[in-house]
Parts: C-alpha cells; structure tokens; sequence
C-alpha cells in the first residue's frame, strides 16, 4: 500500500477527509496540531479516538505554541473572545489563524519525504468554511510549487483535498455515506465540554445537518 498523511484535527471534515483516504486505498498516518487553541485538549482526544477508529499506520503530535503568541486570533489568544458567528459574513473572520495550514503543511511535507508519503490529505473547504484565505485550492496548487522546488528531485508529494468543493450538508452525507465516526469529532471553538452552538463552526455543522435531516450524533 502506498502512504499518505491525513492532517486531522479532530472536526469532522477532517474525519471525513480520512475516510476519503482509506476508501482510496492508502496507508493512513495521522497528523495533528496543537497550538494552544481554546479547545486544545478536546481536539487532541478526538483526534486519538479517531485515530483508533481507523487503526492507522502512526500518529503524529506536533506542537505549535508559537500561535499563541503571534496571537491575533480568537482561538488562541486569550484576550480575544470567541464571538457568536453569523453565517452571512463575508470578511475574514477573527477565528482566522494567520496562514495557520501552510505551517502545518510545510511540517506534514517534512514528515512526508521520511515515511515515502505521496499525498497529503487535508480537510479544506471552500464554499461553505468561515472565509479563510489558506482554505482555498489556489493555496494548496501554489504550495504544491512549493514543495516541489524544496524537496529532493525524487520527491513527488500532491496535495489532496476532497471536501473543497462540497458543502457542510454534502460533506455530512459523505460522512455518514462512507461510515465516517462523527460521533467522535468535535467541531465548537469555545468549549470543550458541551458544543455552544454559537460560535461560527457550531452553526455551520449545525446548519449542515439541518440541511441533510440527519441528526448531529455529538448532540444525543
């Protein structure tokens, strides 16, 4: 079989993302991030019960903690609150972590030239995520250029994102299609105990699933 690394949070895009990867036939190895986000401990623990579910290769924890003190960001600054989302925002939201994914792809392409990895999966959506710049495909095509200059000449890695066109409805319907674990993902900002559902990730999933009349597993 040949590899792959699944960037996972611990959300359920990336969960989904994951299944992708295995239904297409590749190793899984597992890479998660903390960077001193505000729900650091619960993503981390979904991310494990994740990875158990899929039984993967190896798993991987790098720590970031240089965000927090970039700062700039509701998720990881502490003198920043989370605020209540609204989905018919069209800027940049304060939940943005600047270019937060070309960090963890630039570590997730390092770790991918030693285990011989050719893809890196990654859970980016376009259409229906909170406006991130580093979410778009544009991004991962130019940082595909990147890698290719900056790695050995034998090194052939693409960047693979299978949820970047579909919405949070399609995605969840995808989910459920490919018997994805939502029911161990994790997707509010704010809390680690109890989902807000206030926050602009808890009304995406929340309208996600509205719109797929299915019943958000994480909420019975």
């Amino acid at each position: 079989m040949k590899n792959a690394i699944v960037l996972v949070s611990g959300g359920m895009d990336s969960c989904v993302t994951a299944s992708c990867a295995k239904e297409d036939g590749y190793e899984l190895y597992f890479l998660h991030i903390n960077y001193k986000q505000k729900t650091e401990k619960k993503e981390l623990d979904s991310f494990n019960r994740i990875s158990d579910f899929f039984n993967v290769k190896k798993k991987l924890v790098i720590n970031m903690n240089y965000f927090s003190d970039i700062g700039g960001s509701c998720l990881t600054d502490s003198d920043i609150k989370v605020p209540d989302g609204n989905l018919n925002n069209t800027k940049i939201p304060i939940s943005y972590v600047p270019f937060r994914n070309a960090n963890i792809l630039a570590a997730a392409t390092s770790w991918a030239e030693i285990i011989n990895a050719e893809k890196i999966y990654i859970g980016a959506v376009e259409e229906d995520s909170s406006g991130y710049p580093d979410c778009r495909r544009s991004f991962y095509d130019a940082f595909e250029k990147t890698i290719n200059e900056g790695t050995k000449p034998n090194t052939k890695i693409t960047i693979k994102s299978p949820l970047i066109d579909l919405s949070k409805k399609e995605i969840i319907l995808k989910g459920l299609e490919l018997k994805s674990p939502l029911e161990l993902t994790w997707s509010c900002y704010k809390n680690e105990d109890v989902a807000c559902q206030k926050c602009d990730s808890c009304l995406l999933r929340a309208r996600g699933f509205e719109q797929a009349k299915k019943l958000d597993p994480i909420l019975f």
